[in-house]
């Protein structure tokens, strides 16, 4: 073995010491700056609230200097609502305020006002504070579910992700630039991060009282969550909460998810299947989630009346919104709208196409697959992959697609990445992505020549670039429920 010191003294020659072959001795090389940064938590977290900052400080000067504002239409819209609240009124005083009357609530500092330039903009740009501030917190429960250990079926211990290894797969939400620029914008799906992953936590942890409090509430603050009640219901079976809870399976008696209540023959009746199905986590996620979401909508009914559920909520059954949207459906929208415009001047029964509105079919495929098929296929196997794969087939056969909609299923995607074949395969990964960016650079080349230049581009242009993100982005949902149950990480 080579002396320290001529080591030391000689390391650029063949016979450097045995620990610098190896690699042992720390090296000045990017690697090891990049380990570093993720071996504790304080470099990510102060990067993602630092890069927020910046944005929102970006935000501000573009807001003063360009026509082309920085700040989110919605942002306006939540801030005149919570105006009105503070004055006493509905926020549904605001014309296309179409949310719950908690988010207004949330966001009164923004009404505040006091007589201080500086501190009045301080006050009214809070809520993007409060919003980016989200983002952090979802991040975090990303990294806590992600080192999480769990207990299989059979009774054996399965070990978390290290929290370093973890940290790199929660940056792709903290430290992803379209996050941070959602955010800083003043959109709120910040918020909705934090409600579905902690529900998925909660899930995971098997603390269901509180898991069936933020599923009521999330459904309550935006209708989308109710798609995960099936999958979490499916996989709450006995055997799975057992596991979670350590209880240990009576040797030798094999058990299926839905006949684990009670010993039953193969041919067990249809009642004693239905009634093994109904556990105790069941019924007590069932009843706290629908008391939560009814007396959340009890208050406000009382308080705002039927504005409340026409806005909340039958207005997202009727919508025909086309602009900024993504979705095949875009130019049917365009044509409903233009007919409803017109029609104050004709019968809606002399326009056979006003009749039709194939677009008001459009949650049945979003709902089969979201509500149904992925869950039953992919809930027992892979929880967080199988709510992914949910709101991404939600989001992407929804009537309405909006970037601010890709958060959605964003914040999911660190769960199920790990073990992924996009990243296994890093040319299936880089074309994905090339595809999916590509797809919606595309689009937004033809919205920018229709919204912006004037020109009409509905046909061919925009409805083909949308046809292709749909096609892409189904591709894409393929690859996520082919690789459920595929050495994921959860």
């Amino acid at each position: 073995m080579a002396k320290p010191s001529s080591g030391s003294k000689r390391s650029g020659e063949s016979n450097a010491p045995a620990s610098q072959k190896t690699g042992a001795a720390v090296s000045p090389a990017g690697p090891s700056i990049l380990a570093s940064f993720f071996h504790k938590p304080l470099p990510l977290y102060l990067s993602a609230a630092l890069l927020r900052v910046v944005l929102l400080l970006y935000g501000l000067w573009q807001d003063a200097n360009s026509p082309l504002k920085y700040t989110d239409i919605d942002y306006l819209v939540f801030t005149d609502a919570a105006r009105f609240v503070s004055r006493g009124q509905t926020p549904y005083a605001r014309e296309t305020y179409r949310y719950t009357p908690v988010l207004a609530w949330l966001l009164l500092p923004t009404a505040q006002t006091t007589g201080n330039p500086f501190w009045d903009a301080v006050l009214f740009h809070s809520g993007k504070v409060l919003f980016a501030a989200a983002d952090l917190v979802a991040g975090w429960l990303l990294e806590r579910i992600l080192t999480m250990g769990s207990t299989s079926k059979a009774g054996r211990v399965i070990p978390g992700m290290e929290a370093a290894t973890a940290r790199k797969f929660a940056a792709i939400w903290l430290l992803n630039p379209m996050v941070a620029a959602i955010s800083t914008r003043g959109s709120s799906e910040g918020l909705l991060g934090v409600l579905v992953t902690a529900l998925l936590w909660a899930v995971l942890a098997r603390r269901v009282t509180l898991a069936g409090l933020l599923l009521g509430f999330g459904v309550h603050f935006k209708i989308y969550p109710f798609i995960y009640a099936p999958a979490i219901v499916w996989w709450m079976d006995r055997e799975t909460m057992a596991a979670g809870s350590k209880a240990k399976t009576v040797a030798g008696k094999r058990k299926s998810p839905l006949t684990s209540s009670a010993p039953t023959t193969s041919n067990a009746p249809w009642l004693n299947r239905v009634m093994s199905f109904v556990t105790p986590a069941r019924i007590q996620l069932a009843v706290i989630s629908l008391l939560t979401f009814l007396l959340l909508n009890a208050a406000m009914f009382i308080l705002h009346g039927t504005p409340f559920i026409t806005h909340t909520y039958l207005h997202h059954v009727t919508r025909i919104d086309h602009r900024h949207n993504f979705s095949p459906y875009n130019t049917q929208l365009y044509l409903t709208s233009s007919l409803s415009s017109s029609s104050s001047s004709s019968s809606s029964s002399t326009h056979p196409l006003k009749s039709l509105q194939i677009e008001s079919l459009a949650f049945l495929p979003q709902l089969l697959l979201s509500t149904v098929l992925i869950p039953l296929a992919l809930a027992k196997k892979s929880l967080p992959s199988a709510m992914l794969a949910q709101t991404f087939a939600f989001v992407t056969f929804n009537k309405v697609c909006t970037s601010q909609y890709f958060l959605w299923y964003m914040v999911l995607l660190p769960l199920y990445l790990p073990g992924s074949s996009f990243l296994r395969d890093k040319r299936l990964g880089l074309a994905a992505l090339a595809l999916w960016v590509g797809g919606q650079a595309l689009w937004l080349q033809q919205g920018y020549e229709l919204e912006f230049l004037g020109r009409s581009t509905f046909v061919p242009g925009l409805w083909v670039a949308s046809l292709g993100f749909f096609l892409v982005n189904c591709w894409i949902l393929g690859v996520i429920v082919g690789d459920s149950g595929e050495g994921l990480v959860l």
